[in-house]
């Protein structure tokens, strides 16, 4: 077995635990059964998710068994801890669907058919539905001191707050998911739960219910959440959120946000995010200090992410759309992944019957887009050899755009120089 600890806490991956003096010899002693959970407030998980997800994968690959626990159960109150106000509560329905978009990805991160360390899926909604308000109160809730659930950091802040208190619904949050922890050992053998460092205080929490009422020792371990050197959260864009979903945020944008990860960052990343040898990683803090320009730890960082999340075809879908900016020819792309390639370029459009008869000449073309003030700004562009059309050099003064120059269903992209590109777009 892979001495799992060390590798976690070379990775800075470890920012609390209990029993520390006991959890690295215990963990290397035999299979241990662990959980982390995830609720189902999209459709999709995004980057904030990765973290405690490729713990779980760490974890397994070391020779332990993973649980993933979809909250379809607490998803329906929503977790206090970190926020400032109450979120607003999800429909049963959207519940539903969020679940099932959730199950579907955890299974790319796992193996469900590794023997006795098989990965398992549960929604605990499943276990705690069959509970009556009553018998809930009755058989649970009675194990829980208000007086400790009021000295947890994630509900002392809410309750400081003079704008804003905290609802028993949310108040009631920590208790399912504490339950959580008491049904998994008591079905699955579960001994060890992780999180992100913000969940501590569910996991403690879990830990001492299980000693009231089974009379058992769990253990607890949170993982930093991901952020920049300025404190930052990790994984915010212009856009939102950074999903792990091709629907939500492309292999190419997902790809671009990783190769722009500033030098601070990226060694952290490396670790934190990635699967790569210590050696490999060590080796890529020498050569980005040495070469910073030549960025190739985030290049790196990039491929092997989006290899994780969207694959080899997605990595090379990623990659095909960066040279393409980087002047490629453009050829059998699609409208959606050309916007978003020159999400920052100048567009203009056209109705489609310009591309008819004789068809648009580019001089026309080149001002009508912006990339030249005149006509004649246009010709001298042409006649010098920097006039591009899909990035393929045009030098014909007397050239002129037909349906046939289409790069995707209605865009022609084009370029004068190295760099400066601009879209038009031709409709009916």
């Amino acid at each position: 077995m892979k001495d799992i600890y060390a590798d976690l806490v070379w990775r800075g991956l470890i920012h609390q635990s209990t029993d520390a003096a006991f959890l690295p010899g215990w963990l290397n002693s035999g299979t241990r059964t662990l959980y982390a959970g995830f609720d189902p407030t999209a459709e999709s998980l995004h980057v904030g998710h990765l973290v405690p997800l490729l713990m779980l994968r760490r974890f397994q690959h070391a020779g332990h068994r993973p649980i993933a626990v979809v909250g379809g159960a607490t998803g329906m109150i929503g977790d206090p801890s970190g926020k400032s106000e109450e979120r607003n509560l999800l429909s049963v329905e959207k519940l539903r669907a969020n679940v099932a978009g959730l199950q579907q990805q955890m299974q790319k991160f796992l193996d469900f058919d590794a023997g006795s360390m098989s990965a398992v899926l549960v929604n605990n909604f499943d276990w705690m539905q069959p509970f009556s308000f009553l018998d809930f109160l009755r058989d649970v809730g009675k194990n829980f001191p208000i007086n400790v659930m009021l000295a947890k950091d994630s509900v002392r802040a809410r309750l400081e707050r003079t704008d804003s208190g905290l609802s028993y619904t949310e108040f009631s949050y920590m208790l399912l998911q504490a339950y959580d922890f008491v049904h998994l050992n008591e079905h699955f053998g579960c001994e060890l739960q992780i999180g992100g460092s913000d969940q501590w205080g569910n996991i403690t929490t879990g830990i001492d219910l299980a000693r009231r009422m089974r009379g058992v020792q769990l253990y607890g371990l949170t993982c930093p959440l991901l952020t920049k050197a300025d404190g930052s959260k990790m994984g915010k864009t212009e856009q939102g959120a950074l999903w792990l979903s091709a629907e939500r945020t492309s292999p190419y944008a997902f790809y671009q946000y990783w190769i722009n990860v500033a030098d601070e960052d990226t060694g952290r990343c490396l670790r934190m995010l990635t699967e790569l040898e210590h050696e490999e990683i060590e080796d890529l803090d020498r050569r980005r200090s040495e070469e910073p320009q030549a960025r190739e730890s985030q290049r790196r960082l990039a491929e092997e992410l989006t290899r994780l999340i969207h694959g080899d075809d997605g990595l090379a879908t990623a990659r095909r759309a960066t040279d393409v900016f980087f002047g490629a020819e453009i050829d059998d792309l699609s409208d959606d992944q050309l916007v978003e390639i020159f999400a920052d370029v100048p567009s203009s459009q056209l109705p489609r019957e310009r591309l008819g008869g004789a068809g648009l000449p580019l001089i026309e073309a080149l001002t009508v887009s912006g990339l030249a003030k005149s006509n004649s700004e246009a010709r001298r562009a042409i006649q010098q050899g920097g006039a591009y059309v899909n990035n393929r050099r045009r030098d014909d003064l007397d050239t002129r755009l037909t349906a046939a120059d289409l790069a995707s269903e209605t865009v022609i992209v084009l370029r004068t120089g190295k760099k400066r590109y601009a879209l038009l777009r031709f409709v009916e």
